[in-house]
């Protein structure tokens, strides 16, 4: 019997053996015919070139909540009302790499986006290409639809940022951050080097949009029709500065000019012809990457659409706001936390709610992000908020109250 069962044992352990060693030989295999190719000079298929990652976020804002009728609709229309429970504030693909030498394609669905009263939507976030000009690819034109190229924050991706949320005060400037139009950008070799490290180090940077930037786009924003013939003009200055001790400091400049069309009004609002209105800003932005000591702040001004409570009319009126961030990188071994703390104030309309809301926001943010590997992270922010938002239908609406938020995300 112990003859017969080491048999068998040997039997197994010589199977496994055999293909194991031929797994191996097709690896190697493999390898080989990849190294002919460089070798040999033979490019790879475009769709050899492409690369899949992504991310997902999960929220709960129902905790220490004071004021279930403070919110916010831009930021998170979970937050809020009955709406404080899980949610899926994000699931995205993105889809990218060279199709050759000169054309680069960046594909990005989101599968968390909201329609109405219907949750978790597949909704084109990006769908562009870029056309690099010359071989080290510093000038680039971008066509599509893509993030317009107005303030840091609203460039810095989510799956980046420390806060839940973007700042109201240049965030109301384009929902989503996106509109479809043509951009060109410009960087040297070595600063576009610079932007890809300073995300890569987990350093919380905007990623590349370039030393310079010019771009024409819609000015409806992302996945709305065009409203009129004019288009909106945007132009931005980004530059990251060495210091000593390998600190970067980035310091920006940008604007955007254009007439933008309110599509969301009640009955009985006063517009002018057309619901079109002359739609402005100019922003600065001051960053000091986080080593480990961080500080961010943006400030904008301009004018656009505003409702105005006294009279039920929309008019052209001023606005302003921004927002100051301190933060502090924490390595520890494999794990890495870091502690903020956030202000934000803004007066103004936002063009794309109803009406073009108007805004009143003093909020203060104090919280951490602790990723306990590079793939997973918990954000807790406790906010304290002081928000007056009305229209036609919200009078004499000014709502305070505190709350902790907290979302995990998962990245691949």
């Amino acid at each position: 019997m112990k003859k017969l069962i080491t048999a068998i044992i040997a039997c197994i352990i010589t199977t496994y053996s055999a293909k194991s060693q031929n797994l191996d030989s097709k690896i190697d295999s493999i390898s080989k015919k990849e190294e002919k190719k460089e070798i040999l000079g033979i490019p790879k298929k475009w769709f050899e070139n492409i690369s899949l990652r992504g991310y997902m976020q999960v929220r709960y804002n129902g905790l220490l909540e004071t004021n279930p009728d403070l919110g916010c609709e831009q930021c998170d229309r979970s937050w809020g009302g009955d709406n404080n429970g899980f949610s899926l504030r994000r699931g995205r693909i993105v889809i990218s790499g060279d199709i050759n030498e000169h054309i680069y394609i960046y594909i990005q669905p989101d599968f968390a986006s909201s329609a109405s009263t219907t949750n978790n939507i597949l909704q084109i976030r990006d769908a562009y290409f870029d056309v690099s000009l010359d071989s080290k690819k510093e000038y680039r034109i971008r066509i599509g639809q893509s993030k317009v190229p107005y303030g840091f924050e609203n460039l810095q991706s989510s799956q980046n940022r420390l806060t839940l949320d973007r700042n109201d005060a240049l965030n109301s400037a384009v929902s989503n951050e996106r509109d479809l139009g043509v951009t060109f950008y410009w960087a040297p070799a070595e600063k576009r080097a610079l932007f890809s490290k300073l995300v890569k180090d987990g350093l919380k940077g905007s990623g590349d949009y370039g030393v310079f930037g010019l771009g024409i786009y819609n000015g409806q924003t992302a996945n709305r029709p065009e409203a009129n013939k004019n288009k909106h003009i945007v132009a931005r200055v980004s530059y990251p500065f060495e210091l000593n001790r390998n600190q970067v400091l980035e310091l920006g400049l940008q604007g955007y000019t254009g007439k933008y069309v309110v599509n969301s009004i009640s009955s009985k609002v006063i517009t002018k012809t057309d619901a079109e209105y002359l739609d402005q800003r100019v922003a600065a932005s001051v960053v000091l990457y986080p080593k480990p000591f961080g500080f961010q702040a943006e400030y904008n001004i301009g004018n656009g659409p505003e409702f105005n409570t006294s009279n039920n009319t929309i008019e052209q009126k001023k606005l302003y706001g921004g927002y100051a961030q301190v933060f502090y990188k924490i390595d520890m071994k494999k794990q890495t936390l870091l502690p903020f703390v956030k202000y934000q104030m803004y007066r103004g309309g936002k063009k794309h709610e109803l009406d073009a809301r108007s805004y009143s926001v003093n909020d203060l943010e104090i919280g951490f992000e602790w990723q306990f590997f590079k793939n997973l992270e918990l954000v807790a922010d406790y906010t304290v908020a002081n928000r007056r938002y009305e229209d036609a239908i919200k009078l004499d609406n000014h709502q305070k109250g505190n709350l902790l938020r907290l979302q995990l995300q998962m990245s691949f």
